[in-house]
């Protein structure tokens, strides 16, 4: 695994450390308990794909997977782009949903997955490797832009809107998720790894909380922060917190399985949307005649 950094704004090495990283730790939440299939099989992305599915239960399914944040009625017959697509399981979705979709990435192993599953499974998209701060389509390309857990990662994020802004056409939306500085995660990180462990005496918290998460690089966003981001090319911005189990009840996790179990879902419901660990944005492209 190679050394993360805090990005530098000046270090044009930081997407080649993205994709190195990217490359050798597959996003396939199988971190403490392996996926004992066979590596982009069948059964693989069927196992990948409900542990995906099951860590987002809380804010992600009404009826089908995804449906409450990404909006697949919407989409159909429409130019969809997604940024970062990982094992492919929101392509996948889009393309079923009805959409022409494109998918890019910046790791190798993203795309060899994606293009995989689409195989697999018979799914026609266009897949390719690429840098999402230069996006290589032209103006005005897409009815919808899809990110999820990505853009963070890169040097210098903000080129990223600029370039959504660009492809997306008029009355386009992008919908796009990333790290919340203010979620629970980063008060217990400060005190059980920069405090107690003292690494407060090496090295600053950014540093810290970097290598608490996944990512070569990582900036972790306030709402605040994250949507003025965006207000420099949309006009209708609007952001809200989402998490995960581990959000709504910050235990160790046999504990939390446990406790879990005599907790009432709404309730964790409620924590998730205070205290989780993502920033879900939706913008529009209004600016644009």
């Amino acid at each position: 695994m190679i050394e993360k950094r805090i990005p530098d704004m000046l270090n044009k090495d930081i997407q080649h450390g993205n994709s190195s990283w990217w490359t050798e730790n597959t996003m396939s939440y199988d971190w403490n308990d392996k996926v004992k299939h066979e590596k982009f099989s069948l059964p693989w992305y069927n196992e990948i794909d409900n542990r995906f599915i099951r860590s987002a239960r809380l804010f992600a399914t009404n009826k089908i997977p995804f449906d409450n944040i990404i909006p697949f009625d919407e989409i159909s017959g429409k130019q969809v782009l997604e940024i970062g697509c990982g094992m492919g399981l929101h392509s996948e979705l889009m393309t079923r949903a009805g959409a022409t979709l494109s998918a890019i990435d910046l790791s190798p192993t993203s795309v060899e997955a994606t293009k995989t599953r689409f195989s697999l499974k018979k799914l026609q998209g266009n897949i390719q490797l690429a840098d999402a701060e230069l996006i290589p389509f032209p103006d005005q390309s897409f009815d919808f832009v899809w990110s999820w857990g990505v853009i963070h990662h890169s040097s210098r994020t903000a080129r990223i809107v600029r370039e959504i802004s660009r492809v997306l056409k008029p009355g386009g939306e992008c919908r796009i998720m990333v790290y919340n500085r203010l979620g629970v995660i980063v008060p217990i990180t400060f005190f059980t790894h920069h405090l107690i462990k003292g690494k407060f005496l090496r090295q600053d918290f950014d540093q810290t909380l970097l290598a608490s998460s996944d990512g070569y690089s990582a900036r972790f966003y306030t709402p605040d922060q994250f949507s003025d981001l965006f207000y420099a090319f949309f006009k209708d911005v609007s952001t809200e917190i989402l998490g995960q189990d581990s959000d709504s009840l910050p235990l160790p996790g046999r504990i939390r399985n446990i406790a879990i179990r005599f907790i009432p879902e709404n309730w964790l419901r409620i924590r998730q949307k205070k205290a989780g660990a993502f920033l879900f944005l939706k913008a529009k492209n209004t600016l644009k005649p």
